[in-house]
């Protein structure tokens, strides 16, 4: 043991947890943390992003797409308030991250001390575990705490707020890593009869549907989930985080689930006799009206946490486990079948939405470029291997219901708060994490503008990713509800938008508008083959509607295409 101070405490921590990046921004109260990643920045990257909003997004970048935890810096008061969006983000979309923030000292505490806010209390409710440390001593039990937390069982956010008079202090300093602590149980004990009785549900099905949800990715199950739908011969479809767990063309890949997912898995969720839920939460996006969802089918649900069991939807058999181990263990019980009557009705009406919805979005005979013929641009640039960045709004469910993933962890958006501003920061992570992939980010002009100075740390640390704003000059999800539900009131959601290609040749990046369908491939492909990072913006039509959609309130099978 060495006795070193509470500040450097932490960076050593984090290299024992094998942190090698970080996302944040200094202030007064992290300021002697700040000062020892300077000795060590040899050992621990730090990006300076331009916003403490944009630390954790790119924190959670980088996590979705590495499988590791994230990692965000703040300062107190407001450089700790500016961490929450993106905490609560995490929070509902099960990332994991650690997020450290400096405090006050602690005779200060209570005080009302200058940027003193009481950040264990306010994050409480969005974060899954939370701790203020007071003492340098309880540095390395508490941050090991906060890694084995945000990584074991349901992933999820952790926050850790240090004293300034704590980051100063000298101790004698070890560490040791955490497998377990008492009374959490982060993985539930499979029961082998619960397995048992799935499997002769499933074996005696019909009409079996699977449904699956972020859970696979999350628990490197992907193998395991392929193995079972192909040995069944089960249609799946997903929800928008489960997206990529398995190839888009996988010939039992049935499509995007929820308000804006593909007709049949929509339609036909209220027609099969067993739902199979893997990995996923029955969030009311997916479900629709509640009441009306699934009425005629058993429902099994396979899930890591407990409390989501029976919380929105009441189901026949729970399986609670890990899904790499319950598939697994599921999978030598299941008969092999086809099914190939009921996978035909899927195909029947794929055809449907193919011809009223699908062909026009990807081939439009109209004069305006449509969002579905971009992200089909970027399927053939890419050969469907990048890794897709959505932020949040009409442009999201066009990239989610259209984008080719041919490999998992290439669907990163935020799902369950929906956060504008998500992706730019997102998509910077993701880039660090995984700089062989191919990142590109899709944002619309509305969510572009709520980070758009994160563009600062994409110049600054060279950070080769593609960005694409979809340029309606709307909010044009929020104007797309007005235009069905409110008469046409476009109220507040017009955009009068700044020239986009000034601004990012103002960070020194490469940059491009295309308003012309001739024009698209060439630019899509020069944007592509860059080495560095891109900018280039597409005018899309002002007033183009994504379908098919459940609207608020509605079953999943009044699901419209028009």
């Amino acid at each position: 043991m060495s006795k070193i101070s509470g500040s450097e405490a932490v960076i050593k921590c984090l290299l024992e947890e094998g942190v090698d990046i970080i996302y944040g921004y200094p202030g007064g109260a992290i300021m002697p943390v700040y000062d020892e990643l300077y000795k060590y920045q040899d050992k621990i990257h730090h990006v300076l992003t331009r916003h403490e909003q944009g630390a954790t997004h790119s924190a959670q970048g980088f996590a979705r797409i590495s499988g590791r935890v994230g990692v965000a810096i703040a300062t107190s008061g407001p450089g700790a308030t500016n961490l929450v969006t993106g905490i609560a983000d995490a929070q509902i979309d099960s990332t994991p991250m650690v997020c450290i923030t400096g405090q006050v000292s602690s005779h200060l505490l209570g005080s009302d001390a200058f940027q003193e806010t009481d950040i264990i209390g306010i994050s409480t409710p969005i974060t899954k575990w939370n701790y203020q440390i007071t003492k340098a001593s309880e540095i390395p039990e508490i941050l090991a705490k906060a890694f084995y937390i945000a990584k074991s069982g349901r992933p999820g956010p952790v926050l850790i707020d240090i004293t300034k008079d704590a980051q100063f202090e000298e101790f004698n300093f070890s560490y040791k890593k955490i497998n377990g602590i008492r009374s959490y149980n982060p993985t539930p004990v499979i029961e082998m009869d619960k397995i048992q009785e799935a499997a002769e549900l499933i074996n005696n099905a019909k009409k079996p549907f699977i449904v699956w949800g972020q859970g696979v990715i999350l628990g490197n199950a992907e193998n395991e989930f392929k193995e079972l739908i192909e040995k069944s011969g089960i249609p799946a479809a997903w929800t928008i985080l489960g997206a990529s767990a398995i190839p888009t063309s996988h010939p039992l890949n049935v499509g995007m689930l929820g308000m804006h997912g593909n007709y049949a898995p929509n339609i036909l969720t209220n027609e099969c006799d067993v739902l199979i839920a893997i990995g996923m939460r029955f969030d009311d996006r997916v479900t629709g009206d509640i009441t009306r969802y699934a009425k005629q089918a058993r429902i099994i649900h396979f899930e890591i946490d407990p409390a989501e069991i029976n919380k929105n939807i009441e189901v026949d058999i729970a399986v609670l486990g890990d899904a790499k181990q319950t598939l697994s263990k599921i999978t030598p019980l299941i008969t092999k079948k086809s099914h190939k009557n009921w996978l035909d009705k899927f195909k029947k009406l794929y055809e449907i939405e193919y011809n009223k919805v699908i062909h026009n979005e990807l081939n439009p005979s109209k004069k305006g470029l449509t969002m579905g013929e971009v992200i089909k641009e970027i399927n053939l640039q890419t050969n469907g291997d990048a890794a897709i960045v959505s932020d949040v709004g009409q442009h999201q469910m066009v990239a989610c219901r259209y984008a080719t993933f041919n490999k998992s962890k290439s669907n990163i958006t935020s799902g369950g708060l929906g956060t504008m501003g998500f992706a730019l920061p997102a998509a910077i992570g993701a880039k660090m994490a995984s700089p062989e992939r191919e990142v590109v980010a899709v944002i619309g002009d509305g969510g572009y503008q709520m980070t758009i100075q994160e563009l600062g740390t994409v110049f600054q640390t060279k950070a080769a990713v593609k960005i694409v704003v979809l340029n309606n000059d709307f909010l044009g999800m929020v104007r797309q509800w007005q235009q069905m539900f409110f008469d046409k009131r476009y109220a507040s959601t017009e955009m009068v938008n700044p020239d986009f290609v000034k601004i990012a040749e103002g960070y020194y990046l490469k940059a491009k508008r295309v308003s012309e369908r001739k024009y698209l491939a060439q630019a899509v492909e020069e944007m592509i083959k860059s080495k560095e990072p891109y900018f280039l913006e597409v005018v899309v039509e002002k007033e183009g509607n994504v379908f098919p959609m459940i609207p608020t309130g509605c079953s999943v099978s009044e699901i419209r295409l028009d």
